[in-house]
């Protein structure tokens, strides 16, 4: 299969830092592959400590001496809003961007590209409504809270769906009035690059946004330790996160980590099947399987578990593997060969750990590229690594369930805790289990929908806080406490006694 490059990419890109496009200091570079025929495309600028400072010195101007943190909400919100027009007016162009870099569906990859414009959207109302606590002790005191953006907003994503995971971080921390710099995963830099533009044009001043190119251990560790950067916010694996952990405790850096997951699909017998399978088949298959939320563990009553395993391999045989631009394609390439090979290395494993009722490999007449096929394991037990481990590609393991307490544990047996996905008619049980299962989301009879203003994260190894509506402004804001006095003042007099 030929890729198809689009018109009009560049040949290198730069990083974007106080408004202007420029090259690594070093002159380093770094090569970024297509997909599909794993080949060089295009070279981008290698971002080290020293162009992480510069980025940092223009994000710290632009906070104590431009105007964007000391606007109020609503000149703020004119221009977010303006930003998600501007997204929302090339969302083709975006998607095929995306579609390109990441190897994602071309519809799947549009649907990205209107929810980044729906992030930006979504913020912008929420810093205008939003209001802050006023406590009254009458004729003594008022005490109220103060809000105020923190400074400089060290902001690293992942190569997933990189443009909305952009939006995600950077439209919070934009409302609340910080200023940042965007490390993108060096797999997929393409989209970051158009930033600068829809930014420049929306009316954000110069040095608001800094973007560096890099790898995670260059440029994303010199923004990690940066004194003059006190947020991070990543999204990435969980052993990553622990690395940013430790280099970020010396100086108490605040951090919102969304990180792995290996999140299970609970089915019992009086669910509705045909529901539940179009469910966890898209919720497992769609993005490629490179999605944190996926639910790749599907733990089956089993009175209904013969049923269930042959209808979803069958189905899961079906899933069309193909060109990422064919709108008919339903799973693309996977990003990169290092990730493809690792996901074959699970598939490998996985023949020994369960039964194969699905794929297994490359699919038929794709042997280029990053194609694998949806593969679907059965009868997997707790102790297989293809149960424990986050694959992040298209596959997925079934195992059967007798009980309500077996259920609970096969669901908690993982180091994970991200979501959960529950599927029956007993909306008793269906609480009762939610309230059990250890994931910072549960969905009852839905696949992953989310509503913009509850809180995303997870617990144990899936991450460390929680973003989403006002728990992001939380995170980029300072809430201080201001206290007036209304009347005298009745304080003990030290050392006024003869």
């Amino acid at each position: 299969m030929e890729s198809r490059r689009p018109d009009g990419l560049p040949d290198r890109l730069r990083h974007y830092i106080g408004g202007e496009l420029v090259d690594s200091l070093s002159g380093a570079t770094f090569e970024v592959l297509d997909p599909i025929t794993n080949q060089p495309y295009l070279t981008a600028a290698a971002g080290r400590a020293e162009d992480v400072d510069r980025a940092v010195a223009a994000a710290r101007a632009a906070f104590t001496d431009g105007p964007w943190p000391g606007m109020v909400p609503r000149q703020r919100a004119a221009i977010l809003t303006k930003i998600a027009d501007l997204v929302a007016a090339q969302d083709q162009r975006l998607a095929e961007l995306e579609t390109y870099d990441t190897g994602l569906p071309i519809t799947q990859a549009l649907g990205q590209a209107q929810r980044a414009a729906e992030n930006f959207r979504f913020f912008a109302d929420l810093i205008v409504a939003q209001s802050d606590d006023t406590f009254q002790v009458p004729g003594r005191q008022l005490n109220y809270v103060h809000r105020k953006p923190v400074g400089v907003a060290g902001l690293i994503t992942p190569w997933n769906t990189p443009f909305m995971l952009e939006s995600w971080k950077l439209a919070p921390a934009l409302a609340a009035g910080c200023t940042v710099i965007l490390k993108p995963a060096e797999f997929t830099p393409l989209s970051a690059g158009l930033w600068a533009e829809i930014f420049t044009e929306a009316g954000v001043p110069h040095g608001v946004f800094n973007l560096v190119n890099g790898l995670g251990e260059e440029a994303g560790d010199a923004l990690v330790t940066h004194p003059d950067v006190p947020l991070i916010s990543f999204t990435g694996e969980s052993a990553t996160g622990q690395t940013i952990f430790s280099r970020a405790a010396p100086r108490l850096k605040g951090l919102s980590m969304e990180l792995g997951g290996k999140s299970p699909a609970v089915v019992f017998a009086d669910a509705d099947l045909d529901a539940a399978i179009d469910s966890t088949l898209f919720g497992v298959f769609s993005l490629n399987g490179e999605r944190c939320t996926a639910g790749s563990r599907i733990l089956i009553e089993r009175t209904v578990y013969d049923e269930f395993c042959t209808r979803y391999a069958e189905r899961a045989g079906k899933i069309i593997v193909g060109d990422p631009t064919d709108p008919a394609t339903e799973v693309g390439t996977l990003v990169h060969p290092e990730h493809c090979a690792k996901v074959l290395g699970f598939i490998e494993q996985g023949r020994s750990e369960g039964r194969l009722l699905a794929g297994g490999g490359r699919p038929p007449g794709l042997e280029q590229g990053n194609f694998v096929a949806p593969t679907v394991f059965a009868d997997v037990g707790p102790e297989a690594k293809i149960f424990t481990e986050e694959i992040f590609g298209p596959v997925v393991t079934l195992t059967p369930f007798d009980t309500e307490e077996e259920a609970l544990t096969l669901a908690n047996a993982v180091r994970y805790g991200l979501a959960a996905y529950l599927w029956t008619r007993d909306l008793e049980r269906g609480h009762t289990f939610a309230h059990r299962v250890e994931a910072g989301m549960v969905w009852l009879n839905s696949h992953n929908v989310r509503d913009l203003r509850t809180p995303f994260g997870g617990i144990k190894a899936s991450g460390l806080g929680q973003e989403g509506g006002y728990r992001s402004l939380d995170f980029y804001s300072h809430q201080q406490a201001v206290h007036v006095s209304l009347g005298p003042v009745h304080t003990p007099r030290f050392g006024a006694r003869s």
